[in-house]
């Protein structure tokens, strides 16, 4: 029976399209540019650089480029992509039906009255030789990180070298970056023995992604020559502009990382369990497409439950490894590091509301350990300035590393639509904004099991 099981799972990933690994192609950015190369490389592969008709003391021509962390560290945009890609909460592979052997009549029952949680897991196994098969849809659209709007994240870049007058310049830049992502996963669950299962999840990914910056030359120090930085605009006074909006855009789909589950049950006693479990998950999906974390993960955990009638209060635990992943390093030189590991945590209920209708509802949270992250702060220029708007800074971004909580919370309902066939709808909704955060997501799925 294990070898059949072994089967369905390699036919469940064998049957799903799989990702081509992105190559990089020559010229980035560009079309077939990969996702991941996307904000690293959006001023071109030389960065953020104006026009200059400005000849040096040797006379040769001023390069007029210009420097920021927006482009040189927000790379870590990725890490944080990564990092929440890595740890997606997937719904609960483990069927909504569960049973125990009945030792008066010798068969086997129902061993709880609700259909249990969606993202968390409880105790109880689904029984020897059960079988569960699933599939659900989350939808995410990503709308913050660290709290700043996606569509409004300021970043100002400083002149990198001398020029004449021009090394008060700046160029203030408005950006925004839209992430969309469709996740469908079909997931199996098997009962190799009364107290153990084997479950494995396949998502298949869909990632929309584009970013624009609107840059703007704060002419600092060259106010009364236009010529030493600007951007050629046919429309300005001499054609020497001061804006210029860059963007791309760009999308990939294909399968994302599988995820290989082990849950045993440790103690039973009465309607009261706890289960160890592990959860190893394959980087199969294209990182350099956002479709995968690009790294192997280990994720063991506890999971404690009891019945109390209609209600099952439910607590998960656990702790995940995280291998090395361009993502967490440089995708323009293909360095490695490691994504950063995080401590994971459910607590909740599912409550048998009537026969055929659960309710769940989950706390779900995370420790994200000295992972990148992104914080507001002002500019100031190096000489006194009024901006447009009469301003005397500029609103700015820097990057620190530090440890930081991810809350979301979590409710649904289990509807059971006839036989062994469950219906789930559910939402995800922060509780917080650190991170790269989700206001909402939505999941619609369905699971039966026989």
């Amino acid at each position: 029976m294990t070898r059949k099981v072994a089967l369905l799972a390699l036919g469940l990933a064998l049957a799903s399209p799989v990702a081509v690994r992105a190559q990089v192609p020559s010229g980035c950015p560009g079309p077939g540019c990969p996702l991941a190369f996307l904000i690293p490389t959006l001023y071109g592969p030389s960065g953020l650089k104006v026009e200059s008709q400005a000849l040096l003391p040797d006379g040769s021509t001023h390069t007029a480029h210009f420097n920021s962390a927006f482009q040189a560290e927000f790379t870590l945009f990725n890490t944080s992509l990564a990092s929440q890609l890595a740890s997606v909460p997937l719904p609960s592979p483990a069927s909504g039906f569960t049973y125990e052997l009945d030792p008066a009549l010798g068969v086997m029952k129902r061993s709880t009255q609700s259909f249990g949680p969606i993202f968390a897991e409880r105790a109880e196994t689904i029984g020897r030789k059960k079988f569960s098969l699933g599939m659900n849809y989350q939808h995410f659209s990503f709308d913050s990180i660290e709290g700043i709007d996606l569509t409004a994240v300021p970043a100002v870049f400083t002149h990198d070298g001398a020029a004449p007058g021009g090394k008060a310049d700046v160029v203030s830049t408005m950006n925004s970056i839209s992430l969309g992502v469709d996740q469908f996963t079909a997931f199996l669950s098997y009962g190799l023995a009364d107290f153990l299962d084997f479950s494995v999840a396949v998502p298949l990914v869909r990632v929309d992604m584009s970013a624009t910056s609107a840059a703007t030359i704060q002419r600092i120090g060259t106010a009364s020559n236009p010529k030493i930085h600007f951007f050629s605009d046919p429309a300005a006074a001499g054609g020497y502009g001061n804006t210029k909006t860059f963007s791309s855009t760009g999308n990939a789909s294909g399968i994302g990382d599988l995820v290989l589950r082990l849950k045993a049950t440790a103690i039973k006693s009465g309607r009261t369990g706890l289960a160890l479990a592990v959860d190893v998950r394959l980087p199969t999906g294209d990182e350099n497409n956002f479709l995968g974390s690009g790294a192997a993960g280990v994720k063991p955990f506890l999971a404690f439950s009891f019945a109390a009638g209609r209600v099952s209060p439910h607590l998960n635990f656990g702790y995940q490894w995280n291998g090395k992943s361009v993502l967490a390093g440089n995708v323009l030189t293909g360095e490695k590091q490691s994504l950063p590991d995080q401590y994971l945590y459910a607590v909740g209920a599912d409550i048998g509301l009537a026969q055929r209708l659960t309710l769940a509802f989950d706390v779900l949270g995370r420790r994200v350990i000295n992972s990148p992250r992104l914080q507001s702060q002002t500019f100031t220029p190096l000489q006194s300035f009024t901006f447009p708007g009469g301003g005397s800074t500029l609103p700015d971004i820097r990057f620190s590393t530090s440890s930081f909580n991810i809350t979301n919370g979590a409710v649904g309902l289990k509807f059971n639509a006839g036989g062994n066939l469950l219906v789930d709808l559910n939402g995800i909704f922060k509780l917080d904004n650190a991170g790269l955060r989700a206001n909402f997501t939505p999941l619609f799925g369905v699971e039966y099991s026989f």
